[in-house]
């Protein structure tokens, strides 16, 4: 494989092969500062999802920046070790590219997310991981894109309640063999078991990047979670959370904007990401 090089930023640049090159894979592994495992077990993917959760946020900026988005394994994991989060489809597409790089078995599946009154929305709405270790455990559902869900994996063939940090899973068996993953008792989405491969993806990515229904496309966020709950910067709102408490602060300049998303996500921008309807209604100038 030809290796990559670092940017000024820090980030890698992808080469011409397919695959995660050893540079990335240590580029990747000090942003989320973790060690390379000696052993692709459960031990070392729970430290993984666990440690990817702290570092890398869940956010949507490159919806409002007007970003590509680029569902391609170079491109995934060249966006985290550049400094960035991404939605579902990006940060669980990095993680299993680095999860592969170091030696687990990783299978994309598609899941349908439940939506008010229970609706559920489009197919491959959300990018899961199932992931076989070299322990005999397992297989697992690894997920580092869905917002406030469980800290570790989840045992896939498991049906009874499963402890976590973030509380208590559920797999429940659902229609035509999916599998509904349920967070204290609420459905979260619905997992089609089926593997799938990367490119199925763009369909979800396109219309969650462009469709006025998605919620994407009507909010900015950029969450992570911290060692004592969460962080959130909701357009202008930064919404820190510990244990039940939550202390809210508005911020009211765009040079605090970039300030909050530098120190509390790692994510350095030149420019503060304004919702796309803002632009289309203010004209093609707006935000330039």
């Amino acid at each position: 494989m030809t290796p990559q090089t670092p940017t000024t930023s820090g980030a890698f640049v992808p080469g011409p092969d397919d695959g995660v090159t050893a540079a990335a894979v240590d580029a990747y592994l000090a942003r989320i500062g973790a060690d390379r495992p000696t052993r692709a077990d459960i031990e070392a993917l729970r430290d993984l999802q666990h440690r990817h959760l702290l570092a890398v946020p869940f956010e949507n900026l490159s919806v409002h920046l007007g970003e590509d988005i680029v569902l391609e394994e170079r491109a995934l994991v060249a966006k985290v070790t550049g400094g960035r989060g991404g939605f579902c489809y990006e940060l669980n597409g990095a993680f299993g590219a680095l999860l592969r790089a170091l030696g687990f078995r990783v299978t994309l599946l598609q899941a349908r997310v439940f939506g008010d009154g229970g609706r559920l929305g489009i197919p491959y709405d959300h990018m899961a991981l199932r992931v076989e270790t070299v322990d005999g455990t397992g297989p697992w559902l690894a997920d580092v894109g869905f917002g406030d869900n469980a800290l570790w994996p989840l045992a896939l063939d498991d049906r009874a309640d499963q402890e976590d940090p973030r509380g208590v899973f559920r797999l429940r068996q659902a229609p035509q063999g999916d599998l509904d993953l349920l967070r204290g008792g609420s459905r979260q989405f619905r997992l089609d078991p089926r593997p799938r491969t990367l490119p199925e993806f763009r369909g979800g990515a396109w219309y969650h990047r462009t469709s006025p229904d998605s919620h994407f496309t009507r909010s900015l966020v950029c969450s992570r979670f911290t060692e004592t709950g969460r962080v959130t910067l909701s357009g202008r709102t930064l919404v820190t959370t510990v244990g039940g408490d939550q202390h809210r602060t508005e911020l009211v300049t765009d040079e605090e904007v970039l300030a909050a998303y530098r120190d509390h996500f790692g994510v350095r921008l030149s420019r503060v990401p304004r919702l796309r309807e803002a632009l289309v209604s203010q004209g093609p100038d707006a935000g330039r």
